[in-house]
């Protein structure tokens, strides 16, 4: 047998190759998208594989093989036509027409058992006509970086793409913001779409508004299909994306997160996070915390998402004004604020413990949290889970008992506050009927893990994987993080 022989055999038997995949978007033609062949590495080293993934896929985890995972996603055998998709956006506030997938391609289209479909896409693929002189390649630690990051924002309810696969591929990359040589790998996420608002901006650009209305089309049929039939389609496609995206800007701020790179080529159509690069959560509650270092004026700090995402929204009703009526998007945009505080507000009341209750304190409640978070300067995360941790029913008793064995150290200025705080949390709970308080422990641990991925976390589990090639300790955080420990 030889080897075209032995490789054909393999692939026959490759999970992976005998899903169900649709060709939705290829459908769609090449004004979308330039076929691309994957590189070809030197190495396949299987570093993370999601089996929490693989049910959804149909697949049985005990049956899938590391050399499936590698030969599908690192080998890249068996699957064509791969595309890489075609973008501009704005960047920053400025719009860069010299966009692309440049590191990346659609690996392919999933039906999924719930019936939903996802896109396979690449990062660290190689180069393809949008590398813009880059190399088309993901530093290791990028691609560790990126897994954690999903892992942790899907298990805080965040609406997030995740990853099916990271492999290292052998190859020594050069990069300003790492110690070089770095090594490097390539991962496979897994999201409802890859279509972006930059995709429309890029037609906008090109004058072409008959690709944007076969576009759009495009994305009701697969990701709005519920709005199929109604008259007003187009317009109510604008107003549920507003909601979502309103809705997932919350999710973030709630979860302490901040995305570092919000320019419209990384906003999903279908209202998604993706795109991990140099994103952080935030140690304490710091409005002008910045993820990204390069970003010097501080555009996409923690407290401008809310702003920068419905200002990304309104600049995607350019490319849509020749399809939906502007007024009526305008009208839909003006929800934002609406929708975006009503989701933060019943997050954040989750992480107080409280959970399709209403009480008038719960604003006062929610307003002085706030306010000592950001007086105080104690860990945001290390706050909400000492609640969890030290919650007992002797609150409800007695106001002193409130936090008393919390690892919380509040200033001389700040004391008086916190003081306040626990005497109204106090005065909430006895508000709510005796039967509630086991809803609230309960409420409080789901919404508070231990386990948060602030930079020092993320940067401990790193050195042993570039100084020993030791990767026990980002698989022992993987599992805490996926069972909200």
């Amino acid at each position: 047998m030889n080897l075209a022989e032995t490789s054909n055999n393999e692939n026959s038997h490759n999970p992976f190759l005998t899903l169900n995949y649709e060709p939705a978007l290829e459908s769609l033609g090449d004004d979308y998208y330039d076929e691309v062949s994957a590189e070809d590495f030197p190495q396949h080293i299987v570093r993370w594989r999601n089996d929490a993934l693989l049910p959804l896929l149909g697949l049985n985890p005990q049956t899938v093989t590391n050399e499936d995972f590698s030969n599908a996603f690192g080998k890249f055998q068996g699957r064509k036509p791969l595309l890489a998709l075609r973008y501009h956006g704005y960047q920053f506030g400025t719009y860069n027409p010299n966009l692309g997938d440049g590191r990346g391609f659609l690996y392919g289209q999933v039906r999924a058992t719930n019936g939903e479909l996802y896109d396979f896409g690449t990062k660290g693929s190689g180069k393809t006509p949008y590398s813009r002189g880059g190399d088309g390649m993901l530093t290791l630690k990028g691609g560790v970086r990126e897994v954690l990051a999903a892992e942790a924002l899907h298990q805080l309810g965040v609406r997030t793409s995740r990853c099916l696969t990271m492999i290292e591929t052998g190859l020594s990359l050069w990069r300003g913001d790492e110690p070089s040589p770095t090594r490097s790998s390539v991962m496979v996420r897994v999201n409802s779409s890859h279509i972006r608002f930059g995709t429309f901006e890029r037609l906008h650009y090109l004058q072409r508004p008959d690709l944007s209305q076969k576009l759009l089309d495009h994305v009701i049929q697969y990701y709005y299909p519920h709005l199929i039939a109604e008259k007003n389609q187009y317009v109510l496609f604008y107003a549920e994306l507003v909601k979502r995206v309103a809705e997932l800007t919350a999710q973030w701020m709630a979860a302490g997160f901040c995305h570092a790179v919000l320019n419209t080529d990384n906003m999903s159509i279908t209202g998604e996070s993706f795109d991990y690069g140099p994103y952080a959560f935030i140690p304490t509650y710091d409005p002008y915390f910045t993820a990204a270092y390069f970003d010097y004026y501080r555009r996409y700090c923690y407290s401008h998402q809310p702003s920068i995402c419905q200002l990304n929204l309104e600049m995607l009703q350019e490319p849509l004004k020749a399809i939906i009526d502007k007024a009526e998007m305008e009208s839909e945009l003006a929800k934002f604020n609406q929708y975006y505080q009503a989701e933060y507000r019943s997050l954040m009341l989750k992480k107080l413990g409280f959970e399709q209750l209403e009480l008038p304190e719960f604003n006062e409640l929610l307003n002085l949290t706030i306010q000592f978070l950001q007086d105080s300067q104690v860990g945001y995360h290390h706050f909400f889970y000492e609640i969890a941790r030290t919650f007992t029913n002797r609150w409800r008793d007695d106001p002193e008992m409130v936090m008393k064995d919390a690892d919380i150290i509040s200033t001389s200025e700040t004391s008086k506050l916190f003081d306040n705080w626990c005497l109204l949390y106090h005065k909430v709970l006895n508000s709510l009927d005796p039967k509630y308080q086991d809803v609230i422990a309960k409420t409080l641990a789901n919404s508070n893990p231990q386990t948060v991925l602030l930079r020092p976390t993320i940067e401990s589990i790193w050195e042993p994987i570039s100084q020993a090639n030791d990767w026990q300790p980002f698989n022992d955080l993987i599992k805490q993080i996926q069972s909200k420990s």
